[in-house]
């Protein structure tokens, strides 16, 4: 489906999204995300070595919006993204920042 055909309540669902995503911390996440599977709250902060809470912070507000999905399994919690496709519009944005 292309942007041109979405309803005005899709077209806020994808604004929505797209705000989320717009955060330079949940970006790293997001990155983290595209290349694995499912990784747990501590897996990621590992990655990106900041507070637990944090992660947690910004992995509830990706997931309320809809950019995320998450699985449980026991005490752990895993999260993925929720649309394979949304890694082209990382790697779209990736590719558009100009380098100094």
């Amino acid at each position: 489906m292309k942007l041109k055909d979405l309803q005005p309540k899709q077209l806020e669902e994808a604004a929505e999204m797209l705000k989320a995503m717009a955060h330079p911390m949940r970006m790293s996440i997001l990155v983290i995300l595209e290349g694995n599977d499912k990784l747990s709250v501590s897996e990621i902060q590992k990655q990106i070595n900041i507070k637990q809470s944090t992660v947690s912070h910004h992995l509830r507000i990706l997931k309320d919006k809809g950019v995320l999905e998450s699985e449980r399994n026991g005490r752990k919690v895993r999260y993925s993204l929720k649309h394979a496709k949304l890694a082209n519009v990382l790697n779209c944005v990736g590719s558009c920042v100009i380098k100094n």
